[in-house]
């Protein structure tokens, strides 16, 4: 059994609902989740989801999601730890020590630059494309958390104490199910033309291999 209770939550927008569901019963008896509704009716089970969809309309920077309060003290340790910590601050500004490198073929030929979406903006202490590329494929294959940007405004205008060293130095984005389809189309054609590639590879080795077989029966 469970019991449901729902509230307003002030410190979200108009509309929006708390919901905490208490278990009764079993081994985890007395434990609580924590859950938001939209004024449409749409749940949400985490802030790295909640902050995806309110985007920068709404500073979750200081929110706790387990009480529905904002803890303006939480959010200053947090500070403070990371401008004591010279491990965080190197993290920061990582991508400006390594902007320069360039991914190069067997030739040694620089290859083209990727092209990012257009709704992906930069921002902190280097707001250039290749910071921002850096930044994004660092997050993408380092964090296991759900990459949505610097949501909090204030890292525009102060980023060396606002900015969220665990998210790339991007605004606050979000991702469409139209752009995730874009995605799976373009994925399914670079493994296709890769399959081509490697079967072609793999005839020319075994014409190859034939070949010099033939010449060693004739010498």
């Amino acid at each position: 059994m469970m019991e449901r209770k729902r509230t307003d939550c002030p410190a979200l927008p108009p509309g929006w609902k708390k919901e905490e569901v208490i278990r009764k019963s079993g081994l985890s008896a007395g434990k609580s989740d924590v859950y938001y509704y939209s004024p449409t009716g749409k749940k949400f089970r985490s802030k790295p989801q909640l902050s995806r969809y309110l985007g920068n309309t709404v500073d979750l920077a200081c929110f706790d999601f387990r009480t529905g309060k904002m803890m303006p003290g939480k959010l200053q340790k947090q500070k403070q730890r990371f401008r004591h910590d010279p491990l965080s601050l190197a993290k920061l500004f990582w991508e400006k020590r390594l902007k320069s490198l360039r991914s190069s073929d067997v030739s040694e030929q620089v290859l083209r630059t990727m092209d990012l979406p257009k709704g992906l903006q930069a921002v902190g202490p280097d707001p250039s494309h290749d910071t921002l590329l850096s930044a994004i494929a660092s997050a993408l294959h380092m964090s296991s958390t759900p990459i949505t940007g610097q949501t909090s405004v204030a890292a525009e205008k102060n980023p060396a104490i606002w900015l969220n060293t665990s998210q790339p130095l991007c605004k606050a984005f979000t991702v469409t199910d139209e752009q995730i389809r874009d995605q799976e189309v373009k994925v399914s054609q670079a493994r296709r033309s890769l399959e081509e590639a490697l079967m072609a590879d793999s005839l020319a080795r075994a014409a190859e291999n034939t070949r010099e077989l033939l010449e060693g029966k004739t010498a």
